[in-house]
């Protein structure tokens, strides 16, 4: 050989035409014919395998050598044979006409034929064929690829005889790895040794491909020669479907290094991919006859069969593995949260299924990462060559470093990644991450010395050594497997759906709320307008009324911060049910100042609806006022007796009594004020109203229909909270030296968490933590105990479950704050002492305070 030894490798191999050597095993005899039978070419041994008085020369017929009715039985045989190269057998066929029987193999080479024939072996091949069908009955119950592998080579060794007989499966890389053995006892074993891929060319590979079966019967036998080397067109003759093929030097070569004097290589197939082969080895020279090697290749096909179903069952699980991890992610992401901001349910969710030491998303620019994984920086100088590779392409190393040198810059965190593109744009990626993993590889001897310079320069040589050399490997992780590559491709297509429908649910939440901002300006226009018709209608009514300037403006001012009191009712619970209690108290003490206690309410307090309080609030506005100027809170004896009732059907009752004032006489005027306490109530709440102007003291009796009142249930739970409130701040003394000293609050949205603080400030408290998420509140909570907490329920994309478990193990009170109504049967369960309803001010802080001070929690 004449290269330089930098030009001779193992690819040197790959460059051999293996399937054109031009020579055959001695085994047998071959001869090449036209579409007209005439011989193109043969190998030179045909009179040794015919007969020695056989001449069989280029252009002869063949059917002047054999027999009409061979010629005939060959014919039918090849003839139905289209495009595709199929290899059809005929065993025990007379070929000369002389009783001497031949197994046949035909196949189309171009335009020529190939016929292929060696001896029919003698005896009964019946008990043979007779054993394969248990043994095939003996594949089917395995579940389990190692078993299915472990229990066909021993199979298999028991149909050929062989020494050895190996299952042999390719690696990603064309490597090859042992990983099912049968043996002669005295045997070393080669059981999950691992073979470079420039062991099996790639030719050689594909040849596996095409033709299924290969035998080599005798390592030393001499090859024999086709004649003519060429055919008439200057081609060589191309044997990749023979059966009687002749060996590459090379390969010879390597078998001997190995000891091996026959061996025989048989196609596992699956899917229409090279999945591995049987490896036999004979260590002396060893002939199978032509029905013994179809058998044996009958036997593989059905493994194969085998095999890829249970590996199309595996694939089943696997996908429907992925289709349960698109439906949980689907339901866990559904909340809208970002995706960079979704790492922790994304890890819950596939970290079951793809083992790794961290992860991070790097989407719209926005960098975010857990566990074992590169800074920002060091992840955005892989972004250029990511960006580079073939869109939405799934990239799957254990050794990133190879392919990007940038990322040696974080090996210490991490070495293999799995990358998964994101968007339809290259730029946005989620990527799973494996640290280096320290890995001993067994081979079959030293793969890295292939070549040996001589005195006559570099030759070829294949490894003379197969003892098991153990390769210490760094700088790599643990393989992805190609299950955990499939799952990857299922996650992105399920991120992708989740980013397309964020999209779509953006779109449509934008125009939502333009259209809820069109419709509260529409509501906020009409209550403004109702509310300027209202002020306009009470001055221009009130005028009639008032006999000066200043009676004007105190009728006219009264009117309207009656108004202004409800208002504020009725906002402060985000334009809720407010209390009809409250609206006569805030009444009174406009009115009485220090004497409120000469107002009595009695009966059980009730909500009003917003629409219905504004109105209440002008009638119990105008009773206390003609009371306080003319009835019996007018002097300082009086007393005013409100009772709060309801009738059988649900409606609320008012009464009202005033005792011990001025007699009492019957204005002879009608004014405004009148007409609100008279017929304000039925004209626009279609209740009741009725006053009674008695000589001891005025009376009024109303009645609010049902529908503008809260529901009891509500009610009950609004007085219990007032109740418990009232009792705490009754117990409170000396309040601020008992305040909490430290407060952690977990609250995924700053601006609220930012006013949180602030308020609790403004309340006293020293020492305040924010945490936005699960993970910080943990973090939290191991580096600083706090004597409160106060929990937000829903943390974006996950709840705080977890987070008030861990407060009550350790004993932390906490309060829960939320906008979910429902929650508040969950307290005792969720174990919170108390609920901030949001939105919550200041106040509702404050009160929270108030029952953390007195205990009662």
């Amino acid at each position: 050989m004449s290269e330089n030894f930098d030009q001779v490798d193992l690819t040197n191999c790959d460059r051999e035409p293996i399937h054109q050597l031009g020579k055959i095993q001695d085994f047998g005899a071959l001869v090449s014919v036209n579409s007209d039978w005439f011989v193109a070419q043969r190998s030179a041994n045909v009179a040794q395998i015919l007969g020695e008085d056989v001449k069989l020369e280029q252009g002869m017929r063949l059917k002047d050598v054999f027999s009409a009715e061979a010629i005939e039985r060959l014919s039918n045989t090849i003839s139905p044979l289209d495009d595709a190269v199929v290899v059809e057998r005929i065993f025990g066929i007379d070929l000369m006409g002389n009783g001497k029987q031949f197994d046949c193999a035909l196949h189309r080479s171009g335009s020529l034929i190939i016929i292929e024939f060696e001896p029919h072996p003698d005896g009964d091949r019946h008990a043979e064929v007779s054993q394969l069908r248990p043994m095939m009955a003996e594949l089917e119950p395995h579940k389990d690829v190692n078993y299915l592998c472990d229990n066909a080579a021993r199979q298999l060794k028991k149909i050929l005889g062989f020494d050895r007989v190996m299952v042999y499966r390719f690696h990603a890389d064309d490597s090859g790895e042992v990983i099912a053995e049968a043996r002669e006892p005295e045997l070393e074993g080669f059981l999950r040794l691992r073979y470079p891929k420039t062991d099996i060319p790639a030719q050689a590979r594909q040849l596996y491909l095409l033709n299924p079966f290969r035998i080599i019967a005798d390592v030393d036998a001499e090859p024999v020669p086709i004649e003519p080397a060429t055919s008439f067109d200057g081609e060589p003759l191309d044997l990749s479907f023979s059966s009687l093929r002749a060996v590459s030097p090379i390969h010879i070569e390597y078998l001997k290094n190995m000891g091996v004097g026959a061996s025989l290589s048989i196609s596992i197939i699956v899917g229409g991919k090279l999945w591995g082969l049987f490896a036999c080895h004979h260590y002396s020279a060893k002939i199978l006859s032509y029905p013994h090697r179809s058998l044996a290749e009958l036997y593989s096909q059905f493994f194969s069969l085998v095999l890829e179903r249970l590996l199309g069952q595996a694939t089943a699980r696997l996908r429907e593995k992925g289709r349960t991890i698109h439906h949980r992610l689907m339901a866990q992401l559904a909340s809208g949260a970002p995706l960079v901001e979704s790492l922790a349910t994304i890890d819950m969710v596939i970290g079951q299924v793809i083992a790794h030491d961290g992860m991070s998303a790097y989407i719209d620019g926005t960098y975010k990462a857990r566990g074992k994984a590169p800074a920002k920086d060091e992840f955005r100088a892989l972004t250029p060559i990511l960006n580079s590779a073939t869109t939405s392409q799934i990239i799957a190393t254990d050794e990133l470093v190879a392919r990007i040198p940038a990322a040696q810059e974080f090996a210490d965190k991490a070495v293999g990644a799995l990358i998964i593109p994101v968007s339809r744009r290259p730029r946005d990626y989620l990527v799973f991450w494996r640290k280096e993993l320290k890995q001993q590889v067994m081979w079959a001897g030293n793969p890295e010395k292939p070549v040996e310079f001589g005195p006559n320069g570099a030759r070829l040589t294949p490894r003379k050594s197969f003892e098991a050399w153990q390769e210490d490997v760094s700088g790599k992780s643990a393989r992805w497997t190609r299950e955990e590559v499939e799952i990857a491709e299922s996650l992105r297509v399920t991120l992708l759906e989740v980013i397309l429908r964020m999209t779509d649910d953006a779109v449509q939440n934008k125009v939502r709320a333009q259209q809820q901002q069109e419709l509260l300006i529409s509501e906020l226009n009409h209550r403004v307008r109702n509310i300027l018709n209202l002020i306009r209608s009470l001055v221009s009514q009130s005028r009639h009324e008032a006999l000066s300037v200043a009676d004007f403006s105190e009728i006219i001012g009264g009117r309207i911060g009656a108004l202004a009191k409800a208002h504020d009712n009725i906002t402060r619970g985000n334009w809720s049910h407010a209390s009809v209690h409250e609206l006569i108290r805030s009444e009174a003490e406009a009115y009485l100042a220090g004497k409120i206690q000469r107002v009595t309410i009695e009966g059980r307090d009730r909500l009003v609806a917003p629409e219905a309080y504004t109105v209440l609030a002008l009638v119990i506005h105008e009773m206390m006022t003609n009371s306080a100027k003319y009835g019996s809170l007018c002097d300082s004896n009086g007393t005013l007796t409100v009772t709060i009732g309801e009738e059988l059907d649900g409606d609320m009752t008012i009464k009202w009594v005033e005792r011990g004032g001025p007699p009492v006489t019957k204005p002879e005027r009608r004014g405004f004020g009148s007409t609100i306490t008279e017929k304000s109530i039925p004209f626009e709440l279609q209740g009741e109203a009725k006053i009674d102007f008695k000589l001891e003291g005025v009376e009024g009796y109303f009645v609010i229909p049902q529908k503008h009142l809260a529901e009891l249930e509500e009610q009950e739970s609004i007085e219990m909270e007032r109740q418990r409130i009232e009792s705490a701040q009754s117990k409170v003394s000396g309040r601020n030296a008992h305040l909490p000293k430290h407060i952690l609050v977990i609250e995924d949205s700053m601006i609220i968490a930012l006013e949180t603080e602030e308020c609790l400030k403004e309340l006293g408290i020293e020492s305040i933590d924010i945490a936005g998420s699960v993970g910080a509140a943990m973090e939290a909570l191991d580096t600083r105990t706090p004597d409160l907490a106060i929990l937000d329920y829903n943390l974006g994309s996950e709840s705080s479950e977890p987070v008030a478990k861990e407060l009550r193990k350790r004993g932390i009170p906490f309060v829960l704050a939320t906008g979910y109504d429902q929650l508040s049967d969950r307290l005792d369960e969720i174990g919170a002492f108390s609920l901030l309803k949001k939105p919550y001010s200041k106040a509702e802080l404050d009160e929270a305070l108030t029952l953390y001070v007195s205990g009662d929690y």
